[in-house]
């Protein structure tokens, strides 16, 4: 039978799990780091993004749901709670600073809404998401969403994001989307790593957060590889060799 790790060598091989299929690793990520986009495709990463993101309050709802209401849960439920009130209530709801970058790329609020401009990867992890969400226990699904997923962010758009402004010419305004997650996902992942190391505490707990949260870095990959075939590999395809 698996021993109950430690905080400290859970947070390592929780951190493992994500390695080994970051997102930005992925070559749609490492094309736009590296200024090989055209503004088109950013419009198709766009579309597609909103419906992953989109209903990230939706997600965390169904897990503020299953959190026990106990004093015990508190601190995770005030977080989920948060984090979903900076999603939809916040000074700037997270979807219409989106929708801004996806316009200054030249494509419209209608098309980024509609769910026909998804690709099927897409609706496959955000599929995933509800059902991790809506299903699993508390800490699991917090491990899935916000430790597997969430947490990846402020590293792949710390490499996107510079390329935005110099080689693009965007405006602060027109990328904040980007700027605020660097920042907002930066905090949310450390809370939910805090969340996952404090609740996890049977070696059961644990190995199914540290299942899921690879399940998840696998999910969140082939969304972004999903992006490439659906709208970069015949623009760019000598990328894939490169990557």
């Amino acid at each position: 039978m698996t021993n109950l790790l430690s905080k400290d060598e859970f947070r390592k091989e929780l951190e493992e799990a994500i390695k080994g299929n970051h997102s930005q690793k992925a070559p749609f990520t490492v094309a736009w780091a590296e200024g090989k986009l055209e503004r088109k495709h950013f419009a198709r990463w766009a579309e597609n993004h909103y419906h992953y993101v989109g209903p990230f309050a939706n997600y965390l709802s169904y897990i503020y749901h299953n959190t026990p209401d106990h004093p015990k849960f508190e601190d995770a439920k005030d977080f989920t709670l948060q984090n979903m009130y900076e999603e939809e209530i916040a000074a700037d709801r997270h979807t219409d600073l989106l929708i801004r970058f996806a316009e200054a790329c030249g494509t419209t609020a209608d098309r980024v809404r509609d769910p026909k401009n998804m690709a099927a990867t897409t609706l496959g992890l955000q599929s995933w998401c509800y059902s991790v969400a809506a299903r699993e226990n508390f800490v699991v699904a917090t491990a899935a969403l916000v430790v597997g997923l969430e947490s990846q962010v402020p590293d792949i758009y710390r490499k996107q994001t510079p390329v935005l402004r110099e080689k693009y010419g965007f405006t602060d305004e027109e990328i904040e989307f980007f700027d605020l997650h660097i920042v907002s996902d930066e905090i949310h992942g450390e809370r939910g790593f805090k969340i996952v190391l404090e609740h996890a505490d049977t070696p059961e707990l644990q190995q199914e957060c540290l299942e899921i949260v690879r399940v998840g870095a696998k999910m969140r990959r082939m969304y972004m590889d999903g992006l490439w075939r659906e709208y970069l590999e015949q623009d760019l395809g000598s990328l894939v060799q490169q990557a």
